[in-house]
């Protein structure tokens, strides 16, 4: 009777080692379904984010579109200068010809000189170039523009 009393033991081993495979396996396969779902979680997640990026550049697109159209014709709707105008405020793509011609005149002696290469230019030197008088009172940034 010991040969069956050991493999009883041997089956009763057995069946104990298929117990904690068994358990193993059941935990197993609920972590696996839990990271299923925290993967379907963070998947969602990542659409929405894709989407939201993608709407964003779309909407940035539009508006830069919108944007250039309607600068477009600002530019055309700037008025014509005349002596004594307000110098509108700068931004991008605006010709020489929206200052008062006083105004184009010194950007003109300022660009002459650029292309020369010469250096910075004083207030004296642009009023010389423009057939004004050279003293202190002709020469002030207000009055160089105003009298020829």
């Amino acid at each position: 009777m010991s040969e069956g009393c050991a493999v009883a033991s041997v089956l009763g081993m057995l069946e104990e080692r298929e117990a904690v495979a068994r358990v193993r396996v059941e935990g197993l396969r609920e972590e696996a379904a839990r990271l299923a779902e925290v993967l379907e979680a963070a998947e969602i997640e990542l659409d929405r984010r894709v989407i939201a990026r993608e709407e964003l550049v779309e909407a940035l697109a539009v508006s830069a579109a919108e944007t250039t159209a309607v600068t477009e014709p600002e530019r055309e709707a700037v008025p014509s200068p005349v002596p004594g105008s307000v110098v509108p405020p700068w931004r991008d793509g605006l010709p020489v010809t929206v200052l008062a011609p006083d105004y184009q005149r010194i950007v003109g002696v300022l660009e002459e000189r650029r292309s020369a290469g010469e250096g910075p230019v004083k207030a004296k030197e642009i009023a010389a170039e423009l057939g004004l008088g050279t003293t202190p009172a002709k020469v002030t940034c207000g009055n160089a523009a105003s009298r020829r």
